[in-house]
């Protein structure tokens, strides 16, 4: 379990983060959502142990992370940041052994696992700058699966990808919380939160807005106090005057 505790982060004298609990539990999918700028890649950033905040603190299994060796934490939190891409030509199994590298050993079968979850085993071969876009980002999701991390966090793996490719990611991670992993994803298509995640937390201006079941958070009152739209008669969000 995966636990943040007061967080407050402020950057150019503006609060970011503002006073946020937040735990997320294994085996579940939760999708973190909200507007441009409400915190949200922020946080992920302060879970994963790569933002430091000015309060408050973050905890796995009742373990401060700051007090973890960082190949430990490595190994036990997982994370894929937005638009991650890779700068060189690797093949796809070479990407995907990256995510070995915090234990220090070969893990073939770690990787031919995190392949076959992706769906790639056919494409193991290929270079990923040969690929597209939506084969190259089930790739950097292999690189995830191969660590074999408890907690899983994913800063809008799902971006630019068309509904067939985002509907299939999101299934691997369906499936990995399913396994027992504590998956937390940023997400902005609310269809998809609400179609594979246990749970939606809501961010807004630096805080939590809502907090709950996908049925219970996704209303139209909550879009229109965090989106500035209503849901109209017909479905369509429409921006508030």
């Amino acid at each position: 379990m995966i636990a943040a505790h007061a967080i407050a982060v402020t950057r150019g004298g503006q609060r970011v983060l503002d006073g946020i609990d937040l735990t997320v539990s294994p085996g579940t999918l939760t999708a973190l959502a909200g507007p441009n700028g409400a915190g949200k890649s922020t946080l992920l950033g302060v879970l994963a142990g790569l933002t430091t905040p000015d309060g408050g603190s973050v905890t796995l299994d009742g373990a401060a992370i700051v007090a973890m060796a960082r190949a430990e934490r490595a190994r036990r939190i997982a994370w894929l940041e937005q638009g991650a891409r890779a700068a060189w030509g690797l093949s796809v199994r070479e990407i995907a052994a990256l995510g070995r590298l915090p234990h220090g050993d070969a893990g073939a079968g770690a990787i031919s696992a995190a392949l076959a979850a992706c769906g790639l085993e056919d494409f193991a071969a290929r270079r990923i700058d040969t690929l597209s876009g939506g084969e190259a980002r089930r790739a950097m999701l292999a690189r995830v699966l191969a660590t074999e991390a408890e907690v899983l966090l994913l800063d809008e793996p799902t971006a630019d990808l068309d509904p067939a490719q985002g509907f299939a990611l999101m299934r691997v991670l369906r499936a990995e919380a399913a396994k027992g992993r504590t998956v937390l994803v940023v997400l902005h298509d609310l269809d998809l939160a609400s179609r594979f995640a246990d749970r939606i937390v809501l961010l807004a201006d630096g805080r939590i807005a809502a907090d709950g079941l996908p049925g219970a958070v996704m209303t139209p009152e909550a879009a229109g106090r965090v989106f500035g739209v209503r849901i109209g008669s017909d479905d369509l969000p429409r921006v508030l005057p």
